[in-house]
């Protein structure tokens, strides 16, 4: 009789110990599962936060721009100067949205920053004292350099945010293109063509400068998106269409 149990008690064990495997094995898969439920959740989240700022952030940039057009400005072809530097200030309010939310400036290049940074100051190095290049009309004696002096700061806390608070995303050996070579070429062209509005060549090969390195500032992030596969995030998509969309009102002008 023992004989004839045995087979049966060891099957017995067998079979318990293949549903405890088996419960062990669902429950990690159904762990591994939520786990990267979780996560993809939590990325879904990230993308979405500052997507409905976005639209807003064009709203209050399109009210701001309408009421200096019709009311600083009074509706001078001047005022265009005005709305390309406010144009390109949302570029980098955009940009700022992106990284406040979601804490990351992946997909932002520090040199292009660094250059607009330089480019807004020796563009403000003009402009703060000195008439030469500012729009005729109203705007030009505050809108146009206050919105500037804004522009550099929200530039400045962007790359205090890549060399500092987010250091750990920003994507530094994708960011490769030597940019000295950019400011050198274009002080040179600037002091061999610089006007002379301000009739004090100094500032007006800074102003100059300030114009070559705003123009030639968007080719370190374009190297960046090069160096990444072509990846081109949403917020840094705008960003690029609003200083598009800003150089081309200063050319028009």
């Amino acid at each position: 009789d023992l004989c004839n149990l045995t087979p049966h008690i060891i099957s017995h064990h067998h079979f318990t110990k293949l549903v405890q495997s088996r419960l062990v094995s669902y429950q990690q898969v159904h762990s591994d599962i939520m786990f990267g439920a979780s996560q993809a959740v939590q990325k879904l989240a990230d993308g979405k936060q500052g997507s409905g700022t976005v639209p807003v952030v064009y709203g209050l940039f399109l009210c701001s721009a309408l009421a200096v057009y019709h009311f600083v400005a009074n509706g001078e072809f001047s005022a265009i100067m005005t709305m390309a530097v406010m144009i390109q200030c949302l570029a980098f309010v955009l940009l700022a949205v992106k990284s406040a939310a979601v804490g990351s400036v992946s997909g932002i290049s520090a040199k292009c920053l660094a250059l607009e940074a330089l480019a807004f100051a020796c563009r403000l190095s003009s402009t703060t004292w000195l008439n030469g290049y500012l729009p005729v009309d109203a705007s030009g004696d505050f809108v146009y350099q206050a919105v500037e002096a804004i522009a550099l700061l929200i530039v400045l806390w962007l790359l205090y945010c890549c060399f500092a608070t987010h250091e750990h995303t920003y994507q530094k050996d994708a960011d490769s293109l030597p940019v000295l070579p950019l400011v050198a070429g274009c002080s040179l062209l600037a002091a061999l063509l610089h006007a002379d509005m301000n009739s004090r060549d100094l500032f007006d090969t800074l102003w100059m400068t300030g114009l070559f390195l705003s123009v030639v500032s968007v080719l370190p992030q374009l190297w960046l998106i090069n160096q990444t596969g072509g990846v081109v995030q949403a917020c840094t998509g705008h960003y690029i269409a609003m200083l598009a969309a800003s150089r081309a009102l200063s050319g028009i002008f």
